[in-house]
């Protein structure tokens, strides 16, 4: 395994299950007698916080405005 010109290196997924790592986890490193040590990070994010920055962060996937959208659900016809 090599380490990139940025620094990056990339965990086996083998590994990666075996310690519980999921994509976009905090995770910290220590210098300890000589090696290097990756743990996950004392404070992780909840599942929901998590997937609530998700959204905060993707565009509308629609250009309906939330009176159409009320229409719709309520099954007004002139929407």
């Amino acid at each position: 395994m090599r380490i990139t010109s940025k620094g990056q290196v990339t965990i086996p997924l083998e590994l990666r299950r075996k310690a519980g790592l999921m994509p976009h986890m905090e995770v910290e490193f220590s210098y300890e007698e000589g090696r290097i040590v990756l743990r996950k990070a004392d404070t992780q994010p909840d599942r929901g916080r998590m997937a609530v920055e998700r959204l905060r962060a993707s565009k509308p996937r629609t250009t309906l405005s939330t009176d159409e959208i009320l229409a719709l659900t309520r099954g007004e016809a002139d929407a």
